[in-house]
């Protein structure tokens, strides 16, 4: 099934709008992260960096597209800014797991935007889809390391899988010629929607019992 003729048109357009969203909410979940671990605000303005670009770094290097933060100072002063916007912001008024909140829509948003510039760049739709879900859980997986708490991805909490789905579905309904927008929509909210079940209800994989 081939891939629709404007997916370059869309990735120059709107989907644009889900990195930076991904972006923002991904920095605010780095930034609460050190926040918890009662750093200075050289480790918010790390921990928030690291974690909104580091998906996408790694996504661009791997698809053998210019590194997008280091042509255009929007992204890492959006992951400044909400470093700051978190340090000044009493931590009560953040809900207990407001990190894993932020981290769901980043999660959503960036696994469909991963995937449609894989798709631009000519990546096929499997790599495409893989693309989508390191975009969306390398920053992730580096502010916990980094952070010193178990990552997600060794916990059997469902994370990657929600990841899995938003891009999968976006790479096949894009292929099977659904509108582009439609299909991104769809696909974020499936994933939200399975990640947000883990966060309500420990929704998780089964583990391997031997």
């Amino acid at each position: 099934m081939a891939l629709p003729d404007d997916i370059n048109t869309l990735t120059a357009s709107a989907l644009p709008l889900l990195d930076v969203a991904g972006i923002a909410v991904f920095a605010i979940s780095g930034a609460l992260a050190a926040a918890r671990a009662g750093q200075t605000i050289v480790t918010f303005t790390f921990f928030a960096a690291i974690t909104g670009i580091g998906g996408g770094t790694l996504r661009d290097l791997l698809i053998g597209a210019p590194v997008f933060w280091m042509h255009d100072p929007v992204w890492i002063s959006t992951c400044l800014i909400m470093a700051w916007a978190v340090w000044f912001t009493p931590r009560n008024l953040w809900p207990e797991r407001a990190v894993d909140w932020f981290d769901a829509v980043g999660l959503a948003a960036y696994s469909v935007y991963g995937s449609a510039k894989a798709l631009a760049y000519g990546i096929p739709p499997l790599p495409s889809a893989v693309m989508g879900i390191v975009t969306a859980c390398m920053g992730g997986i580096a502010r916990d390391t980094l952070a010193g708490v178990p990552s997600i991805l060794i916990r059997p909490e469902i994370y990657v899988t929600a990841a899995a789905v938003s891009a999968g579905s976006f790479v096949a309904l894009t292929a099977l010629g659904l509108p582009l927008m439609l299909a991104a929509i769809i696909a974020g909210v499936l994933g939200f929607t399975l990640r947000a079940l883990a966060i309500l209800k420990g929704l998780a994989l089964p583990t391997y019992r031997g």
